[in-house]
């Protein structure tokens, strides 16, 4: 059974429900995109199919990618701060601004991050 889908962009036809659950879980078909079966004459929102709500979307990995090497330097950097600054090195400084640059980094990568509906 085929299934036309209506975004602001505009309509597509896939070829089964099985089709537009893949493009729900792949963040093309949205909540409140609308959707029409073959044969009917009713749009209903995506939302109101209890199977595509089931689904799952995958967000990006909180490990995945480069945010795992991200924290694991600056595990080792801020380790390496505090040896310093234990020592009572000056030079402390220098990787300090670069712990507190990379936990930036890792901050901002996660709040960036596609939110799935």
């Amino acid at each position: 059974m085929k299934f036309t889908v209506r975004t602001p962009d505009g309509e597509l036809t896939y070829s089964s429900f099985g089709a537009v659950e893949q493009a729900w879980l792949n963040g093309l078909v949205g909540p409140d995109d609308l959707l029409q079966e073959e044969g009917h004459t009713q749009w209903r929102k995506a939302s109101s199919f209890p199977l595509l709500m089931q689904a799952r979307r995958h967000g990006d990995a909180v490990w995945g990618g480069m945010q795992q090497g991200y924290l694991i330097a600056v595990i080792v950097v801020a380790s390496i701060t505090f040896w310093m600054m234990v020592l009572g090195s000056w030079f402390s400084l220098l990787p300090l601004f670069l712990t507190t640059a990379l936990l930036a980094r890792v901050t901002y990568l996660s709040v960036k991050k596609n939110k799935p509906y």
